[in-house]
C-alpha cells in the first residue's frame, strides 16, 4: 500500500483500514461494491474514493507540471485544455532521489496506472522511478522510492501547502476531471 501523506497522516477510517478490517473479520480478500456501500452506510463512513466522470473532449496527449509555479497543465498537442493549482512533496525543491526525501520527481515519465479506490480520493500513477533513477539510486546505495501519483486531497489537508511525500495533490473535484481526461501511457513532464 502506498502512502503519499506525511508520516503522521491518519484517516479516521480510511478505505484501506476498512478493507483490512473486513478481510480480517471475514477471511475474504475481495468485497463487492454493494457490500462496501452497505457496510459503509451501516457504519456512517463517508465515501472513500471519487466517482470518475466521463470525458468526451480532445485527447490529453501530455501533462506538464511546473513545480515552482505549483501548476499542472493538461494539453492536446500544443493546446492547453485545463490548468490546475497543485501541492507537492513536503520538501519540493530538487529531483526525487530517495524514498522519504519529500521531493517530487523532475523529468519525463508516463502515466502508468490508475487507482479508483485511492486513500487520496482518486489517483493516477507516474512511472517514477525510471531506469536513470534506479541507476542513480543503486550507484549511491539509495532506495529511490516510488508510488508517485497525481491524486486528490483529503479534507484534513485542504489549504495546507506541500503536504505529500512527493506526490502531486489537487482538489478532489479537479481530480475527477483529471482522472477522466488522462489515459494510461500519457506523457508527463515535471519541471523544476
Amino acid at each position: 500500500m502506498y502512502s503519499c501523506g506525511p508520516p503522521f497522516f491518519e484517516a479516521a477510517l480510511s478505505c484501506s483500514l476498512w478493507k483490512t478490517a473486513y478481510t480480517a473479520t471475514t477471511g475474504r480478500d475481495m468485497i463487492s461494491r454493494r457490500s462496501m456501500m452497505a457496510g459503509s452506510a451501516a457504519f456512517g463512513v463517508s465515501a472513500c474514493a471519487g466517482q470518475p466522470t466521463e470525458y468526451t473532449g480532445p485527447e490529453v496527449t501530455r501533462i506538464q507540471i511546473f513545480k515552482e509555479r505549483r501548476e499542472l497543465q493538461l494539453l492536446n498537442n500544443r493546446s492547453l485544455l485545463k490548468s490546475y493549482r497543485i501541492n507537492l512533496g513536503f520538501a519540493p525543491v530538487g529531483h526525487k532521489t530517495q524514498q522519504g526525501d519529500g521531493r517530487t520527481p523532475e523529468g519525463a515519465y508516463r502515466i502508468d496506472r490508475r487507482n479508483p479506490n485511492s486513500r487520496f480520493y482518486l489517483s493516477i500513477g507516474i512511472s517514477y522511478p525510471d531506469a536513470n533513477d534506479l541507476a542513480y539510486a543503486r550507484a549511491n546505495g539509495l532506495d529511490p522510492g516510488g508510488d508517485i501519483f497525481i491524486h486528490g486531497t483529503p479534507q484534513r489537508w485542504v489549504g495546507q501547502p506541500d503536504w505529500t511525500w512527493g506526490c502531486i495533490a489537487i482538489a478532489n473535484n479537479e481530480m475527477d476531471e483529471v482522472y477522466a481526461m488522462v489515459n494510461n501511457g500519457t506523457l508527463i513532464t515535471l519541471y523544476a
